[in-house]
C-alpha cells in the first residue's frame, strides 16, 4: 500500500539541465501512476513557486530536479519548511553532494580514493606542478557535466579557457583535477529494509569522446554495459565505496556514485548524486532493471520513503 496518494513530480528548474529535468519529471510521472500513485508532473520554474504547494491538496513531493537549487538543499529546505515530504536526501546532504570540493574531503575521511585536486586554480604554473599535463576543470557544483573540461597536453591559454567555461557554465567556485585514465564506471544505491544496498556497477562507455551533456542524453550515443564486467573484488570494491559515499554524506534513499577505474583496478570517486537522472537513457533505471527491479516499482520504493 503506497504512503501517499496524490504527488507533485518537481522538474524543470531555470536552470542548465532544464531539458534533462523535464525528461526525467515525465519518466517519473508515468512510473508513479503506473505504480498507483495520482502523479502530477509539475514545472517549478522558480524556487518561491514551490510555496504554492503548501495549500494543494498534495501529499508528498518526487523530486526529478537537477542541479543548482533544484538538487543543492535549497528547494528540499523550503519543502521542509512548508511541511511536504519530500524524496531523497535533506538540505544539508544534498548541499554537501552538490559541493563537489567539500564532498571530497569527506569522501577522504571516509576512506574513499578521490583524484588530486586543487581549489579555484591559481596559475598556469601551480596546476602543472601540483597536477600534471592531464587534468579535469569542473564548477564545484552543477552535474550533467555541464562546464567541464578534460584538458591534455596543458597549456595556459586552453587551461583559462576551461576555467572561464566553468565559471561562466555555473556561479561559484571552480577546482581542477589531476586527470585519471581509465574505465567510466557508476554505481547506484538505494535503501531499502533499514540499510543501504548497492546496485549492479555500470560501465559507460561513449561511441565518441567522453561522457559529455550530449553523450548523456542523445539516445543511441553511448553503450551500457550492466552489469560491468569486473571480477567479483573489483565489483565489490566499488560497490562498497558508493554504499561509504552515500552515508559518508548523509545522503537518504538513494543516490549515484561517480568513479574512474584505472587499468591497475583503482577506482577513485568523481562525485555523489543526490536526484540521479529517470530519463530512458539514465543510469539508475538501468541498474535496478539489472536485478529486477521495474522503475515503476524503484519510484515507489523513494516515494513511499519521501519525509521532511
Amino acid at each position: 500500500m503506497n504512503k501517499f496518494k496524490k504527488v507533485a513530480v518537481l522538474c524543470g528548474g531555470d536552470g542548465r539541465e532544464r531539458e534533462v529535468s523535464l525528461r526525467s519529471g515525465k519518466a517519473v510521472t508515468d512510473a508513479l501512476n503506473e505504480a498507483g500513485f495520482e502523479a502530477v508532473m509539475i514545472d517549478l520554474l522558480r524556487l518561491k513557486d514551490a510555496d504554492n504547494l503548501k495549500d494543494s491538496d498534495f501529499e508528498g513531493a518526487f523530486i526529478a530536479m537537477h542541479g543548482d537549487w533544484g538538487e543543492g538543499g535549497q528547494l528540499q529546505e523550503k519543502l521542509g519548511k512548508i511541511g511536504m515530504p519530500y524524496t531523497g536526501s535533506d538540505p544539508h546532504a544534498s548541499a554537501l553532494a552538490m559541493d563537489k570540493w567539500e564532498a571530497q574531503r569527506f569522501f577522504e575521511r571516509a576512506g574513499i580514493p578521490v583524484p588530486k585536486s586543487i581549489f579555484i586554480p591559481k596559475s598556469y604554473d601551480d596546476v602543472m606542478n601540483r597536477l600534471g599535463n592531464d587534468i579535469v576543470v569542473k564548477p564545484c557544483s552543477g552535474g550533467s557535466t555541464v562546464g567541464v573540461s578534460i584538458i591534455h597536453n596543458l597549456t595556459p591559454q586552453n587551461l583559462n579557457e576551461a576555467l572561464n567555461l566553468a565559471r561562466e557554465s555555473y556561479a561559484g567556485e571552480v577546482m581542477a583535477e589531476k586527470y585519471i585514465s581509465g574505465r567510466e564506471i557508476t554505481c547506484a544505491v538505494w535503501e531499502r529494509n533499514g540499510k543501504t544496498e548497492a546496485l549492479p556497477v555500470i560501465e559507460i562507455k561513449p561511441h565518441e569522446g567522453y561522457y559529455d551533456y550530449t553523450n548523456k542524453y542523445t539516445k543511441g550515443a553511448t553503450e551500457y554495459i550492466v552489469p560491468a564486467e569486473l571480477d567479483s573484488d573489483t565489483a565489490s570494491m566499488i560497490q562498497d565505496y558508493a554504499v561509504k559515499a552515500h552515508e559518508a554524506l548523509g545522503c537518504r534513499a538513494y543516490s549515484r556514485a561517480d568513479f574512474r577505474l584505472t587499468p591497475e583496478g583503482e577506482a577513485y570517486i568523481l562525485e555523489v548524486n543526490t536526484a540521479p537522472g529517470m530519463t530512458a537513457t539514465s543510469l539508475v533505471p538501468k541498474a535496478a532493471k539489472a536485478v529486477g527491479v521495474s522503475m515503476s516499482d524503484f519510484v515507489k520504493e523513494i516515494m513511499n520513503k519521501a519525509r521532511i
